[in-house]
């Protein structure tokens, strides 16, 4: 079965979002990924946050809540229900555009050499396609920023490196139903 961008965002409506954090931001990095969020992504998150900052894939705005509030936030994303929930969030004295945009696609003329920094939070293993087809996505993310801009993210890896079995379990399963593209 051949999966699409819009299969893949389509699984993000208002009652997934609402079991997101509990499980994917908790139960599945701390124990599937084995990569808790709490002491290793969002310090990451949060170390390379500049003052003006583009999120690509916003899932529920979990990290671009902690960003201070001195921080300019722009919200990109193929999902409508996302942007809406994250950016409710987030809080309207720190988020400054939202977008529902097609990662693959050129972003509009005035989003480019915008951001301080770029993020792209569990987006790549989302999308369709081979890392080549992918790479479309990481150039036009690169260029949202502004000159020596940071253009960082996190995904889960493919079958290259070791799972243990909850993690084979889930890859299994989110590969098959379209949610993730990485095996």
């Amino acid at each position: 079965m051949k999966h699409t961008q819009q299969s893949g965002a389509k699984v993000y409506n208002p009652f997934t979002l609402s079991l997101y954090d509990w499980w994917v931001l908790n139960i599945s990095n701390k124990y599937a990924w084995k990569c808790p969020t709490d002491t290793r992504l969002l310090p990451f998150f949060l170390h390379h946050m500049g003052e003006t900052h583009l999120d690509i894939g916003v899932g529920t705005g979990y990290y671009l809540k902690h960003a201070p509030a001195t921080h300019a936030i722009s919200l990109m994303d193929l999902n409508p229900d996302s942007l809406k929930i994250a950016a409710s969030r987030v809080g309207n004295t720190k988020i400054r555009a939202t977008l529902q945009h097609d990662v693959f696609d050129t972003f509009p003329a005035d989003w480019h050499g915008r951001f301080d920094s770029v993020s792209m939070y569990y987006l790549l293993h989302c999308l369709p396609g081979e890392m080549t087809t992918k790479a479309k996505a990481i150039k036009n993310a690169g260029m949202a920023l502004k000159p020596g801009g940071t253009l960082f993210g996190a995904t889960i890896l493919g079958k290259e490196v070791p799972h243990n079995a909850f993690g084979k379990k889930l890859m299994a399963v989110y590969n098959k139903k379209g949610i993730f593209s990485n095996t």
